[in-house]
């Protein structure tokens, strides 16, 4: 790291300039001060790198700079010089925050090898940082889109129970992002800095679930040659996630159950109890109720790890979040792969919004990716998208184009969506317009404009009317 912006700070003048000037050769900038105060000075006006400071001064010490440095420039690394170095104090040095110890008189490559240490070291550390900040953007609830209502009370519970200890069910069709909304719960916690394990439930044998869960001893099994640790004691601190947890088996349910009463377990053909503090949140596409009638789920699991219930909603229920789901993809495609694709054609989002998306948004992240990958303009056309998508929208022109005008022949889709949803909320209007992410008085102007005012039955308008009076103050 060239370049470098430091301090140098000794009270002998020549030692200061000699060094001062070797630094500067090596290409750093170089602030140079002569005392105590003048370098508390320098580091209240100024951010640095890197601190060279040597230990004794004529109105003061290091230690003292050392202590103002960690204070104001946590980020800057600090490396202590002194003539009359001892273990004793090279241990107080490191102990106080200093990077590094060095004893006069200095070699020039042991200074130059310690000095490059120290802003590797800070290098890294902004990476890291960096690198954080990076996994919060991918992987917080800043990354879950939607503005759907049913979305919105998502990201409320997700904020209430985030920094809890609470065990947290996430619940809804496969392809919703449960695996992200997990990771959401986990980076909004205290938790964040600490592991995050994710287990497939479904994607393991039953014979080798609870060894990766809960590990095993050499000689437990066949093949099992050696110790293992398991996913709960990795996760110790942190977060554990078990996908698909309506597969366990009745064994493992009963491990299971006794993990989040006590948090402890036995490895497998171990005697050893060992005690975990782990997060866990589960998920499941099955209903999980359902399970327990048919006796294939146990009641009191089922009681337990339904403490906090998170349930996704299918994304053919958020109608008015696919235009900014697919706008994301979108977005991140393009800088993924470098390709030119900013918006969507007209047809194009037509056909998107009609289309059900039985593998819900992970389905649309792969048509969106497929259709940058593929097109070859600015716009993501009709043809760019899969047969499946397109068909959606043929199905719902009725009628050639003709002469008419790209908004008339809209209508016939735009129709047919409004009245999917009607019918799906039994033509509660409310219900309706927040599905479709507009307003009640833009639904009723629609459903006039298109022939829909009269569609209702006449049992659900005189339903609708009393509920709707009978909320009046």
């Amino acid at each position: 790291m060239k370049h470098a912006s430091l301090l140098l700070v000794d009270d002998d003048r020549r030692v200061l300039e000699g060094m001062a000037d070797w630094l500067r050769a090596l290409g750093h900038k170089v602030d140079v001060a002569s005392s105590c105060q003048g370098a508390l000075a320098a580091i209240a006006k100024k951010t640095y790198d890197l601190l060279l400071v040597d230990i004794r001064l004529g109105d003061g010490d290091g230690f003292d700079v050392l202590a103002q440095a960690r204070q104001q420039q946590p980020g800057a690394a600090v490396i202590l010089l002194t003539g009359y170095g001892t273990v004793e104090t090279a241990i107080e040095a490191i102990r106080a925050g200093a990077f590094d110890f060095l004893t006069k008189p200095l070699i020039d490559e042991e200074l130059e090898l310690a000095i490059d240490r120290a802003l590797s070291q800070r290098q890294v550390i902004e990476e890291n940082k960096n690198l954080r900040a990076q996994l919060d953007l991918r992987f917080g609830l800043e990354n879950v889109v939607g503005h759907d209502h049913r979305m919105l009370k998502v990201f409320d519970v997700v904020d209430c129970v985030a920094d809890t200890r609470a065990t947290v069910l996430v619940t809804g069709e496969s392809g919703t992002g449960k695996s992200l909304i997990a990771r959401a719960i986990h980076r909004r916690s205290a938790r964040r800095d600490k592991p995050f394990v994710e287990v497939a439930c479904g994607a393991l044998p039953e014979n080798l679930l609870e060894s990766e869960l809960f590990g095993h001893v050499a000689g437990s099994f066949t093949g099992a040659t050696g110790d293992r640790v398991g996913k709960f004691l990795q996760a110790d601190g942190g977060t554990i996630f078990l996908d698909e947890i309506g597969t366990a088996s009745p064994g493992l349910q009963v491990k299971l159950l006794r993990v989040l009463q006590e948090f402890e377990f036995e490895p497998v053909g171990g005697s050893q109890t060992h005690k975990v503090d782990a997060r866990v949140i589960l998920a499941t596409n099955e209903d999980l109720a359902s399970l327990v009638s048919a006796g294939r789920f146990r009641q009191d699991l089922y009681y337990r790890v339904n403490v906090i219930n998170v349930e996704l909603p299918p994304i053919r229920e958020r109608l008015s979040d696919i235009p900014l789901l697919a706008q994301h993809f979108l977005d991140r495609a393009r800088e993924e792969t470098g390709r030119k694709a900013t918006s969507f054609s007209d047809e194009a989002l037509a056909a998107i919004q009609r289309y059900q998306w039985p593998g819900n948004v992970r389905e649309l992240q792969n048509v969106i990716e497929r259709a940058v990958l593929l097109g070859k303009g600015e716009q993501v056309r009709l043809e760019d998208l899969p047969r499946q998508v397109v068909g959606s929208l043929s199905a719902a022109m009725v009628e050639p184009v003709g002469a008419r005008t790209l908004k008339q022949a809209l209508e016939a889709p735009e129709r047919q969506i409004i009245l999917e949803v009607l019918e799906r909320n039994h033509w509660n209007r409310h219900a309706t317009a927040e599905s479709l992410g507009i307003n009640r008085t833009t639904l009723y102007k629609k459903m006039k404009r298109l022939g829909l005012e009269d569609g209702r039955p006449a049992a659900t308008e005189t339903a609708e009317c009393a509920g709707s009076a009978g909320s009046r103050p």
